[in-house]
Protein backbone atom coordinates (compact mmCIF):
# COMPACT_ATOMS: atom_id res chain seq x y z
CA UNK A 1 0.00 0.00 0.00
CA UNK A 2 2.78 2.41 0.86
CA UNK A 3 4.37 1.83 -2.56
CA UNK A 4 1.03 2.53 -4.32
CA UNK A 5 0.66 5.82 -2.42
CA UNK A 6 4.18 6.84 -3.43
CA UNK A 7 3.57 5.99 -7.09
CA UNK A 8 0.35 7.99 -7.04
CA UNK A 9 2.08 11.02 -5.51
CA UNK A 10 4.92 10.94 -8.04
CA UNK A 11 2.34 10.71 -10.80
CA UNK A 12 0.63 13.71 -9.22
CA UNK A 13 3.89 15.66 -9.39
CA UNK A 14 4.24 14.92 -13.10
CA UNK A 15 0.59 15.77 -13.72
CA UNK A 16 0.98 19.09 -11.90
CA UNK A 17 4.03 19.93 -14.00
CA UNK A 18 2.23 19.05 -17.22
CA UNK A 19 -0.93 20.97 -16.28
CA UNK A 20 1.01 24.10 -15.35
CA UNK A 21 3.20 24.01 -18.44
CA UNK A 22 6.39 23.78 -16.37
CA UNK A 23 9.16 22.24 -18.47
CA UNK A 24 12.66 21.14 -17.56
CA UNK A 25 14.01 24.63 -18.29
CA UNK A 26 13.03 27.85 -16.50
CA UNK A 27 9.75 29.37 -17.54
CA UNK A 28 9.81 32.45 -19.74
CA UNK A 29 8.06 35.76 -19.08
CA UNK A 30 4.29 35.74 -18.95
CA UNK A 31 2.71 36.83 -22.21
CA UNK A 32 -0.63 38.65 -22.18
CA UNK A 33 -3.41 37.06 -24.24
CA UNK A 34 -4.20 38.70 -27.58
CA UNK A 35 -6.64 41.59 -27.40
CA UNK A 36 -9.87 41.33 -29.42
CA UNK A 37 -10.30 43.96 -32.06
CA UNK A 38 -12.56 46.77 -30.88
CA UNK A 39 -15.65 47.56 -32.96
CA UNK A 40 -15.25 50.33 -35.48
CA UNK A 41 -16.20 53.78 -34.19
CA UNK A 42 -18.71 55.95 -36.04
CA UNK A 43 -17.24 58.98 -37.77
CA UNK A 44 -18.24 62.38 -36.42
CA UNK A 45 -19.84 64.67 -39.01
CA UNK A 46 -17.73 67.49 -40.34
CA UNK A 47 -18.45 70.88 -38.79
CA UNK A 48 -15.82 73.49 -39.71
CA UNK A 49 -17.52 76.19 -37.65
CA UNK A 50 -17.49 74.12 -34.44
CA UNK A 51 -14.72 74.63 -31.88
CA UNK A 52 -11.94 72.09 -31.68
CA UNK A 53 -12.85 68.89 -29.86
CA UNK A 54 -10.54 66.72 -27.74
CA UNK A 55 -8.60 63.99 -29.52
CA UNK A 56 -9.22 60.56 -27.99
CA UNK A 57 -5.72 59.50 -29.00
CA UNK A 58 -4.33 62.30 -26.83
CA UNK A 59 -6.34 61.39 -23.74
CA UNK A 60 -4.36 61.58 -20.53
CA UNK A 61 -3.40 58.47 -18.56
CA UNK A 62 -5.72 56.86 -16.04
CA UNK A 63 -5.35 58.01 -12.45
CA UNK A 64 -2.38 56.20 -10.88
CA UNK A 65 -2.56 55.26 -7.22
CA UNK A 66 0.23 52.76 -6.67
CA UNK A 67 3.70 51.52 -7.58
CA UNK A 68 5.35 48.24 -8.66
CA UNK A 69 8.27 46.51 -7.05
CA UNK A 70 10.30 43.62 -8.48
CA UNK A 71 10.75 40.73 -6.02
CA UNK A 72 11.94 37.13 -6.15
CA UNK A 73 10.08 35.13 -3.52
CA UNK A 74 9.49 31.39 -3.81
CA UNK A 75 7.39 28.92 -1.83
CA UNK A 76 8.04 25.24 -2.46
CA UNK A 77 8.11 21.60 -1.46
CA UNK A 78 11.82 20.86 -1.09
CA UNK A 79 13.34 20.45 2.38
CA UNK A 80 14.03 23.88 3.82
CA UNK A 81 11.83 25.68 1.28
CA UNK A 82 9.57 28.43 2.63
CA UNK A 83 5.88 27.59 3.03
CA UNK A 84 4.74 31.17 3.62
CA UNK A 85 5.79 34.75 2.85
CA UNK A 86 4.73 38.12 4.16
CA UNK A 87 4.72 41.39 2.18
CA UNK A 88 4.38 44.41 4.45
CA UNK A 89 4.34 48.06 3.30
CA UNK A 90 3.44 50.47 6.13
CA UNK A 91 0.73 52.91 5.09
CA UNK A 92 -0.29 51.02 1.94
CA UNK A 93 -3.99 50.91 1.15
CA UNK A 94 -3.70 47.53 -0.57
CA UNK A 95 -1.06 44.96 -1.55
CA UNK A 96 -1.28 42.89 -4.75
CA UNK A 97 1.15 40.13 -5.72
CA UNK A 98 1.94 38.73 -9.16
CA UNK A 99 2.39 34.95 -9.38
CA UNK A 100 4.78 34.27 -12.21
CA UNK A 101 4.40 30.56 -11.59
CA UNK A 102 2.00 28.46 -9.54
CA UNK A 103 2.24 24.68 -9.89
CA UNK A 104 1.11 22.57 -6.94
CA UNK A 105 0.53 18.94 -6.05
CA UNK A 106 -3.03 17.68 -6.52
CA UNK A 107 -5.30 18.97 -3.77
CA UNK A 108 -2.86 21.62 -2.55
CA UNK A 109 -3.60 25.34 -2.78
CA UNK A 110 -2.15 28.78 -2.14
CA UNK A 111 -3.88 31.51 -0.15
CA UNK A 112 -3.27 35.25 -0.33
CA UNK A 113 -4.77 36.93 2.72
CA UNK A 114 -4.55 39.74 5.21
CA UNK A 115 -2.86 38.91 8.53
CA UNK A 116 -6.19 38.10 10.22
CA UNK A 117 -7.52 35.89 7.43
CA UNK A 118 -10.66 38.02 7.16
CA UNK A 119 -9.91 38.56 3.46
CA UNK A 120 -8.60 35.41 1.80
CA UNK A 121 -8.21 34.47 -1.87
CA UNK A 122 -7.40 30.88 -2.91
CA UNK A 123 -5.46 29.69 -5.99
CA UNK A 124 -4.48 26.27 -7.30
CA UNK A 125 -2.61 26.80 -10.58
CA UNK A 126 -1.47 29.25 -13.21
CA UNK A 127 0.54 32.46 -13.32
CA UNK A 128 -1.50 35.63 -12.80
CA UNK A 129 -2.05 38.72 -10.67
CA UNK A 130 -3.67 37.64 -7.43
CA UNK A 131 -6.57 39.65 -6.10
CA UNK A 132 -5.40 42.55 -3.96
CA UNK A 133 -5.57 42.38 -0.18
CA UNK A 134 -6.95 45.46 1.56
CA UNK A 135 -4.49 46.96 4.03
CA UNK A 136 -0.71 47.16 4.21
CA UNK A 137 0.14 43.46 4.52
CA UNK A 138 -0.39 40.38 2.31
CA UNK A 139 0.40 36.88 3.60
CA UNK A 140 1.00 34.01 1.15
CA UNK A 141 0.67 30.46 2.45
CA UNK A 142 1.15 27.15 0.64
CA UNK A 143 -1.35 24.64 2.06
CA UNK A 144 -0.55 20.93 1.76
CA UNK A 145 -3.31 18.34 1.91
CA UNK A 146 -1.09 15.24 1.74
CA UNK A 147 2.49 14.03 2.18
CA UNK A 148 5.24 15.22 -0.13
CA UNK A 149 6.60 12.29 -2.21
CA UNK A 150 10.22 11.28 -1.90
CA UNK A 151 12.36 10.26 -4.83
CA UNK A 152 11.12 13.05 -7.12
CA UNK A 153 13.50 15.84 -6.12
CA UNK A 154 14.04 17.15 -9.66
CA UNK A 155 10.31 17.43 -10.29
CA UNK A 156 9.57 18.93 -6.87
CA UNK A 157 12.11 21.68 -7.49
CA UNK A 158 9.90 22.95 -10.28
CA UNK A 159 6.73 22.96 -8.18
CA UNK A 160 5.54 25.72 -5.86
CA UNK A 161 4.81 29.43 -6.19
CA UNK A 162 7.06 32.19 -7.49
CA UNK A 163 6.21 35.86 -6.83
CA UNK A 164 8.07 38.25 -9.13
CA UNK A 165 6.19 41.54 -8.68
CA UNK A 166 4.23 43.35 -5.98
CA UNK A 167 1.93 46.33 -6.49
CA UNK A 168 0.95 48.47 -3.56
CA UNK A 169 -1.35 51.45 -3.37
CA UNK A 170 -0.94 54.53 -1.26
CA UNK A 171 -3.87 55.51 0.93
CA UNK A 172 -5.98 58.19 -0.79
CA UNK A 173 -5.36 61.67 0.51
CA UNK A 174 -8.12 63.99 1.63
CA UNK A 175 -9.67 66.06 -1.18
CA UNK A 176 -7.49 69.14 -1.76
CA UNK A 177 -8.45 72.43 -0.10
CA UNK A 178 -10.19 75.11 -2.11
CA UNK A 179 -6.99 77.02 -2.88
CA UNK A 180 -5.27 73.93 -4.35
CA UNK A 181 -7.58 72.15 -6.77
CA UNK A 182 -7.01 70.07 -9.90
CA UNK A 183 -8.72 71.39 -13.01
CA UNK A 184 -11.70 69.03 -12.75
CA UNK A 185 -12.68 70.37 -9.33
CA UNK A 186 -14.57 73.49 -10.31
CA UNK A 187 -14.07 76.13 -7.63
CA UNK A 188 -14.50 74.65 -4.15
CA UNK A 189 -14.70 70.86 -3.90
CA UNK A 190 -18.36 70.33 -3.00
CA UNK A 191 -18.42 66.52 -3.27
CA UNK A 192 -19.12 64.57 -0.07
CA UNK A 193 -18.95 60.98 1.15
CA UNK A 194 -21.87 58.92 -0.15
CA UNK A 195 -23.01 58.06 3.38
CA UNK A 196 -23.60 61.77 4.09
CA UNK A 197 -26.75 61.53 1.93
CA UNK A 198 -28.16 58.32 3.43
CA UNK A 199 -30.84 59.99 5.58
CA UNK A 200 -31.71 63.13 3.65
CA UNK A 201 -31.54 61.69 0.12
CA UNK A 202 -32.06 57.92 0.43
CA UNK A 203 -32.59 57.40 -3.32
CA UNK A 204 -29.31 59.13 -4.14
CA UNK A 205 -27.55 57.05 -1.49
CA UNK A 206 -29.10 53.84 -2.83
CA UNK A 207 -27.85 54.73 -6.31
CA UNK A 208 -24.26 54.83 -5.06
CA UNK A 209 -24.29 51.09 -4.35
CA UNK A 210 -24.08 49.89 -7.99
CA UNK A 211 -21.00 52.11 -8.51
CA UNK A 212 -17.62 50.36 -8.35
CA UNK A 213 -13.99 51.34 -8.19
CA UNK A 214 -11.72 49.83 -10.87
CA UNK A 215 -8.13 48.90 -10.05
CA UNK A 216 -6.44 48.39 -13.41
CA UNK A 217 -3.12 46.58 -13.78
CA UNK A 218 -2.55 46.92 -10.05
CA UNK A 219 -1.90 50.66 -9.94
CA UNK A 220 -4.42 52.62 -12.07
CA UNK A 221 -7.95 53.74 -11.28
CA UNK A 222 -11.31 54.40 -12.92
CA UNK A 223 -14.98 54.03 -11.97
CA UNK A 224 -17.69 51.72 -13.39
CA UNK A 225 -21.30 50.88 -12.59
CA UNK A 226 -23.83 48.09 -13.07
CA UNK A 227 -26.51 48.47 -15.73
CA UNK A 228 -29.48 46.22 -16.43
CA UNK A 229 -30.46 43.23 -14.33
CA UNK A 230 -27.70 40.90 -15.54
CA UNK A 231 -23.93 40.79 -15.56
CA UNK A 232 -23.28 44.10 -17.31
CA UNK A 233 -21.10 47.08 -16.32
CA UNK A 234 -20.24 50.37 -18.01
CA UNK A 235 -17.02 52.36 -17.91
CA UNK A 236 -14.94 54.43 -20.35
CA UNK A 237 -13.11 53.05 -23.37
CA UNK A 238 -10.00 54.89 -22.18
CA UNK A 239 -10.23 52.85 -18.95
CA UNK A 240 -10.84 49.42 -20.50
CA UNK A 241 -10.69 48.59 -24.19
CA UNK A 242 -10.26 44.79 -24.39
CA UNK A 243 -11.17 41.57 -22.61
CA UNK A 244 -7.49 40.98 -21.87
CA UNK A 245 -7.36 44.29 -20.01
CA UNK A 246 -10.67 43.61 -18.24
CA UNK A 247 -9.24 40.38 -16.83
CA UNK A 248 -6.36 42.34 -15.34
CA UNK A 249 -8.82 44.65 -13.58
CA UNK A 250 -10.33 44.38 -10.12
CA UNK A 251 -13.87 45.68 -9.59
CA UNK A 252 -14.53 46.86 -6.02
CA UNK A 253 -18.13 47.24 -4.84
CA UNK A 254 -19.22 48.83 -1.55
CA UNK A 255 -15.93 50.68 -1.12
CA UNK A 256 -17.57 53.40 0.99
CA UNK A 257 -17.00 55.32 4.20
CA UNK A 258 -19.00 54.03 7.16
CA UNK A 259 -19.64 57.51 8.60
CA UNK A 260 -19.91 60.96 7.05
CA UNK A 261 -16.46 62.55 7.07
CA UNK A 262 -14.91 59.54 8.82
CA UNK A 263 -12.03 57.30 7.77
CA UNK A 264 -13.60 53.95 8.63
CA UNK A 265 -14.28 52.13 5.35
CA UNK A 266 -16.42 49.07 4.62
CA UNK A 267 -14.44 46.06 3.40
CA UNK A 268 -15.11 46.04 -0.37
CA UNK A 269 -16.49 43.09 -2.31
CA UNK A 270 -13.94 42.38 -5.07
CA UNK A 271 -14.35 40.54 -8.37
CA UNK A 272 -12.41 40.54 -11.61
CA UNK A 273 -13.44 41.95 -14.96
CA UNK A 274 -14.04 39.35 -17.63
CA UNK A 275 -15.35 39.98 -21.16
CA UNK A 276 -15.73 43.20 -23.14
CA UNK A 277 -19.05 43.05 -24.99
CA UNK A 278 -18.90 46.39 -26.83
CA UNK A 279 -16.59 49.38 -26.84
CA UNK A 280 -16.26 52.64 -28.76
CA UNK A 281 -13.42 55.14 -28.93
CA UNK A 282 -15.42 58.23 -29.91
CA UNK A 283 -18.32 57.61 -27.53
CA UNK A 284 -15.68 56.52 -24.98
CA UNK A 285 -17.64 53.64 -23.47
CA UNK A 286 -17.00 49.99 -22.73
CA UNK A 287 -19.67 47.47 -21.73
CA UNK A 288 -18.15 44.50 -19.92
CA UNK A 289 -18.87 41.60 -17.57
CA UNK A 290 -17.26 40.33 -14.36
CA UNK A 291 -16.07 36.79 -13.71
CA UNK A 292 -18.17 36.20 -10.56
CA UNK A 293 -21.50 38.02 -10.73
CA UNK A 294 -23.15 36.39 -7.70
CA UNK A 295 -21.39 38.38 -4.94
CA UNK A 296 -22.07 41.76 -6.60
CA UNK A 297 -25.66 41.22 -7.74
CA UNK A 298 -26.85 42.37 -4.29
CA UNK A 299 -25.69 45.95 -4.96
CA UNK A 300 -28.38 46.56 -7.58
CA UNK A 301 -28.15 48.40 -10.88
CA UNK A 302 -28.76 51.82 -12.41
CA UNK A 303 -31.30 52.58 -15.10
CA UNK A 304 -30.20 54.31 -18.30
CA UNK A 305 -32.11 57.23 -19.84
CA UNK A 306 -32.64 57.07 -23.60
CA UNK A 307 -33.54 60.77 -23.88
CA UNK A 308 -31.34 63.84 -24.18
CA UNK A 309 -30.64 65.81 -21.02
CA UNK A 310 -32.08 69.32 -20.79
CA UNK A 311 -30.17 72.55 -20.16
CA UNK A 312 -30.40 73.39 -16.46
CA UNK A 313 -31.46 69.86 -15.45
CA UNK A 314 -30.08 69.07 -11.99
CA UNK A 315 -27.57 66.23 -11.74
CA UNK A 316 -25.49 64.17 -9.33
CA UNK A 317 -22.42 61.98 -9.86
CA UNK A 318 -21.51 59.03 -7.59
CA UNK A 319 -17.82 58.34 -8.20
CA UNK A 320 -14.40 57.29 -6.89
CA UNK A 321 -12.37 60.50 -7.34
CA UNK A 322 -8.64 59.87 -6.83
CA UNK A 323 -9.61 56.35 -5.77
CA UNK A 324 -11.39 57.58 -2.64
CA UNK A 325 -14.33 55.67 -1.15
CA UNK A 326 -17.53 56.60 -2.99
CA UNK A 327 -18.29 60.31 -3.03
CA UNK A 328 -21.22 62.18 -4.59
CA UNK A 329 -21.02 65.46 -6.48
CA UNK A 330 -24.45 67.00 -5.87
CA UNK A 331 -23.75 70.69 -5.33
CA UNK A 332 -21.49 73.18 -7.13
CA UNK A 333 -20.46 76.68 -6.14
CA UNK A 334 -19.88 77.38 -9.85
CA UNK A 335 -23.43 76.60 -10.97
CA UNK A 336 -26.40 78.91 -10.84
CA UNK A 337 -28.53 77.97 -7.81
CA UNK A 338 -25.67 76.00 -6.24
CA UNK A 339 -26.67 72.60 -7.61
CA UNK A 340 -24.91 70.42 -10.19
CA UNK A 341 -26.77 70.98 -13.43
CA UNK A 342 -26.47 70.62 -17.18
CA UNK A 343 -24.54 73.57 -18.60
CA UNK A 344 -24.72 72.45 -22.25
CA UNK A 345 -26.72 69.40 -23.34
CA UNK A 346 -24.90 69.24 -26.70
CA UNK A 347 -21.25 69.87 -25.88
CA UNK A 348 -18.34 68.57 -27.91
CA UNK A 349 -16.50 65.52 -26.57
CA UNK A 350 -14.48 63.18 -28.76
CA UNK A 351 -17.16 63.78 -31.40
CA UNK A 352 -19.36 66.72 -32.32
CA UNK A 353 -22.29 67.27 -29.91
CA UNK A 354 -21.66 63.93 -28.16
CA UNK A 355 -21.43 65.27 -24.61
CA UNK A 356 -23.32 66.87 -21.76
CA UNK A 357 -21.29 69.48 -19.84
CA UNK A 358 -21.57 70.49 -16.17
CA UNK A 359 -19.63 71.99 -13.26
CA UNK A 360 -20.02 68.98 -10.93
CA UNK A 361 -16.71 68.29 -9.17
CA UNK A 362 -14.69 65.28 -10.39
CA UNK A 363 -11.06 64.17 -10.22
CA UNK A 364 -8.73 61.61 -11.73
CA UNK A 365 -10.29 58.19 -11.09
CA UNK A 366 -13.81 59.54 -11.74
CA UNK A 367 -13.69 58.47 -15.40
CA UNK A 368 -16.51 56.02 -16.06
CA UNK A 369 -18.86 57.43 -13.40
CA UNK A 370 -22.61 57.68 -14.01
CA UNK A 371 -24.13 61.16 -14.33
CA UNK A 372 -27.72 60.93 -13.05
CA UNK A 373 -30.71 63.24 -13.31
CA UNK A 374 -32.09 64.32 -9.92
CA UNK A 375 -35.58 64.20 -11.45
CA UNK A 376 -35.61 60.69 -12.92
CA UNK A 377 -32.63 59.16 -11.05
CA UNK A 378 -31.61 57.65 -14.39
CA UNK A 379 -28.18 57.89 -16.00
CA UNK A 380 -28.09 60.69 -18.60
CA UNK A 381 -24.33 60.71 -19.28
CA UNK A 382 -21.09 58.75 -18.79
CA UNK A 383 -18.45 61.03 -17.23
CA UNK A 384 -15.11 61.12 -19.07
CA UNK A 385 -13.58 64.61 -19.38
CA UNK A 386 -12.45 67.38 -17.01
CA UNK A 387 -11.70 71.01 -17.70
CA UNK A 388 -14.49 72.98 -15.98
CA UNK A 389 -16.96 72.56 -17.43
CA UNK A 390 -16.46 68.81 -17.13
CA UNK A 391 -18.41 66.52 -19.40
CA UNK A 392 -19.88 63.08 -19.97
CA UNK A 393 -20.94 61.23 -23.10
CA UNK A 394 -24.68 61.50 -23.79
CA UNK A 395 -26.38 58.32 -22.62
CA UNK A 396 -29.01 58.47 -25.37
CA UNK A 397 -26.18 57.86 -27.88
CA UNK A 398 -24.65 55.01 -25.87
CA UNK A 399 -28.05 53.46 -25.14
CA UNK A 400 -28.70 52.99 -28.86
CA UNK A 401 -25.50 50.94 -29.11
CA UNK A 402 -25.92 48.67 -26.09
CA UNK A 403 -29.70 48.24 -25.68
CA UNK A 404 -29.68 44.69 -27.08
CA UNK A 405 -26.98 43.64 -24.60
CA UNK A 406 -29.18 44.76 -21.69
CA UNK A 407 -32.15 42.55 -22.56
CA UNK A 408 -32.80 39.78 -20.01
CA UNK A 409 -31.33 36.50 -21.25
Amino acid sequence: MRRCVRVALVAGVLAALAASGVASSATGPELPPPSPQAPASPQAPASPQAPAKPDPAAAGPRQQVGTFEQVDTALGYQPGAARSARFHYPGAEYVKVHLRRLALLPGDYLTVSDPTGAETHRYRAGGRWAMSVTGDTAVLTLHRTGPVPSGAAAQLARLGALVDRVARGTAPAEPPPADRVPESVCGRNDSRDAVCYRSRYPTIYRNTKPVARLLIDGVELCTAFRVGTGNRLLTNHHCLASSAQARRTEVWFNYQCATCGGWGVFRPTKVRGDRVLDTDRVLDFTLFTVDDFGPVEQFGQLELDDRSARAGEELYIPQHPAGLPTRVALNSDQARGGSCAVADPRAHGYGWYTDVSYYCDTQGGSSGSPVLSRNSHRVVALHHLGGCPNSGVRMDLIHDRIADWLQPS
